[in-house]
């Protein structure tokens, strides 16, 4: 069941109806390890790149890389978070939000699967979903999703509600892995480009289990070229940015090539604005 909303002023810290009452901001392993990248970089697209090598064995060490990451493109664009309140929306495990608090921002997490949550999710989690957030108008200086767009079948309707909560002014991140990068397939990539039920029969004979994503059902073909098109038709938002996400160089470039993109971009990145009403 999906929280009501709840009425308030905009730009008001949120206030939700259900959630987690356990556990607080905490430590991940590897936090501690601080390492500034230049963005775009080589160094910083090859530190990415073995962090997810080792995505299974240790997601705290991945995770927390990506964290640090994304926070640091959120600052970048929109200056530093702390006294900020930040919407996570669909950030499972809750490593975004906690990277986020522990620079001071008002950070809450919002996910509508509790498989995702693990067993310690942040303190103030609620169980929530992204068509429809418990969340007045405005109420938060940034909302952010990360590798969330190509899990929803209707992206346009998730994208209006992230605008929604954000207040006018307010920053939006938004990035996803496109249907047609070398990721798309995510576990079973990049056998996708032979098909979605070859790839996921190839999976379960290589690993003996059933892939966790099925095309159509839990994984939907999203495209740059639709997307930026259909952001673009909106009069809510500005772009401040349609970049590569992880590219080690003309980030920026790269998506503008149409039907390289769709490949060489790996995973797209959208900063847009909230325009006022």
């Amino acid at each position: 069941m999906t929280p009501e909303r709840r009425s308030g002023e905009a730009g008001s810290r949120p206030r939700v109806r259900r959630g987690w009452a356990r556990g607080s901001s905490r430590p991940r392993r590897g936090a501690s390890r601080t390492r500034e990248f230049k963005d775009p970089s080589f160094r910083r697209s090859l530190a990415l790149l073995r962090a997810f090598r080792h995505e299974q064995d240790d997601p705290e060490s991945c995770y927390a890389l990506l964290a640090r990451d994304a926070a640091d493109q959120v600052e970048a664009y929109g200056g530093a978070v702390k006294g900020r309140t930040v919407v996570d929306v669909g950030g499972g495990g809750g490593y975004f939000t906690e990277e986020f608090r522990r620079r001071g921002a008002h950070a809450y997490l919002f996910e509508p699967d509790t498989r995702e949550l693990g067993e310690k999710p942040p303190d103030g989690t609620v169980i929530a979903d992204g068509y429809l957030l418990p969340l007045s108008d405005g109420a938060a200086d940034v909302t952010f999703s990360s590798n969330v767009l190509e899990h929803v079948a209707d992206p346009q309707t998730f994208l209006s509600e992230l605008v929604r909560v954000t207040r006018p002014g307010g920053l939006i991140y938004v990035s996803f892995t496109n249907w047609l990068s070398p990721w798309g397939g995510h576990e079973w990539a990049p056998w996708h480009y032979l098909g979605a039920e070859r790839a996921r029969a190839r999976y379960l004979r290589r690993t003996g289990r059933p892939a966790k994503h099925t095309l159509g059902e839990n994984l939907f073909a999203v495209h740059i070229g639709a997307t930026l098109r259909q952001v673009r038709a909106r009069d809510d938002v500005d772009i401040v940015s349609a970049r590569s996400r992880y590219w080690p160089f003309l980030a920026e470039t790269v998506v503008k090539a149409p039907g390289i993109r769709e490949v060489a971009t790996w995973n797209l990145l959208l900063i847009l604005r909230r325009c006022p009403p």
